[in-house]
């Protein structure tokens, strides 16, 4: 499992590169998507990761949809259902084509940033056009967390980080793994 990168790494700062067409549907690519899903399963606030993260500079990002969704209610003595199949959504090559006026804060956190928590002003509504791993285009529209996770992530593939321009930062040790 590739190790995910901290606030500091050089990575983390640069502007990542586009996926080259010749890429498209190779092994190279396919592994690269495999180690970005495999660094965020065993993040359990983990809902999105950037390639940047895993030190690769390349512009894709992973999000796992089903810790996206909302959890159904629970009764009283009521067993805890298993939490849904991982599901992802890949996202190559992304740009934000539309996004709605209005924008609300949020609260934020990262992967690479661990244990660091803020409040961020993001648009409501977010339309990416991506590419698949087969290079086929598509786009795909979200609002509230997917709309966050958007933003959150091309801002990682354009060397930004939330602390950059978030509110009210705390820090939670616990959060930190040790």
């Amino acid at each position: 499992m590739k190790e995910i990168v901290q606030d500091g790494a050089t990575v983390l700062r640069g502007e990542a590169k586009p996926v080259p067409e010749d890429m498209f549907g190779t092994p190279v690519l396919a592994q690269i998507i495999s180690d970005m899903k495999e660094s965020l399963d065993p993040e359990l606030e983990g809902v999105a990761i950037a390639a940047p993260q895993i030190a690769v500079p390349y512009r894709i990002f992973v999000v796992r949809k089903d810790r996206t969704l909302p959890l159904p209610p629970i009764e009283e003595n009521e067993t805890i259902p298993p939490p849904p199949p991982p599901s992802y959504e890949v996202y190559i090559n992304p740009e934000i084509v539309k996004t709605s006026r209005r924008r609300a804060k949020m609260d934020e956190g990262c992967l690479s940033v661990r244990g660091v928590y803020g409040t961020t002003k993001r648009h409501e509504r977010v339309t990416v056009r991506a590419r698949n791993e087969d290079g086929s285009r598509f786009e795909r529209g979200g609002g509230g967390i997917m709309a966050q996770i958007f933003e959150h992530e091309i801002d990682h593939l354009n060397g930004i980080l939330f602390i950059d321009h978030a509110e009210h930062l705390i820090e939670i040790k616990h959060a930190v793994p040790q």
